[in-house]
């Protein structure tokens, strides 16, 4: 038991380091965001300490990962509800929420404050996409259209047409995201159905 304790401590610093690199920072950059200093730090990823628990929870928001996978802690109960998120490019985080083949797949975003000056990077791939609000202010760049979303709010698209996410500077936004194959479109109900008439 101690043996595999102090295999999976030992892991942990190039771990560390992997995602700060997968991020692109400095140490320097990853201290302000933390609050732990870099000194400590260079340390930790050095495997010269080991981290506390204190130390991995401000290091697992930062990353956008959770403390088992900062540990590589093994899965445990149902595979379908135990997915592990994906550190995007600045601070950005997916969870998928799905996992199987074909249909629609399921992910919540998290992406950090932005900034509104940012000129969009417009992608187009095969698909159908249904993005609804959860918290946070989403800007939707579709086609020749600026949009910003409020919580609560929600948009259908065909992912062919030039489109962008993006959080405001007013924070963060959270959002759901349905994707689905080219063609596939959503059911909504917009009211309940009458009675048939008899």
């Amino acid at each position: 038991m101690d043996e595999e304790l102090d295999r999976t401590l030992d892991a942990v610093g190039p771990r560390l380091k992997q995602l700060r690199m997968r991020r692109d920072i400095t140490l320097t950059a990853l201290a302000e965001e933390t609050g732990i200093s870099v000194s400590t730090l260079s340390r930790l990823e050095a495997g010269l300490r080991r981290p506390t628990l204190e130390q991995l929870l401000p290091l697992a928001r930062a990353h956008g990962v959770t403390i088992d996978e900062l540990v590589d802690a093994p899965l445990t109960g149902d595979p379908r509800i135990n997915l592990r998120p994906i550190a995007g490019r600045d601070g950005a985080v997916v969870l998928p929420l799905t996992r199987r083949p074909g249909g629609i797949q399921a992910y919540k975003f998290v992406l950090p404050a932005g900034d509104d000056d940012r000129e969009p990077d417009l992608r187009t791939h095969e698909g159908y996409d249904w993005a609804y609000v959860l918290n946070g202010t989403l800007r939707l760049v579709l086609g020749e259209h600026d949009l910003i979303l409020q919580p609560g709010e929600a948009a259908e698209f065909d992912t062919r047409t030039p489109h962008w996410f993006g959080a405001t500077s007013a924070g963060p936004v959270e959002f759901l995201s349905l994707v689905g194959r080219q063609g596939e479109r959503a059911h909504i109900r917009a009211a309940p159905r009458s009675a048939q008439p008899e």
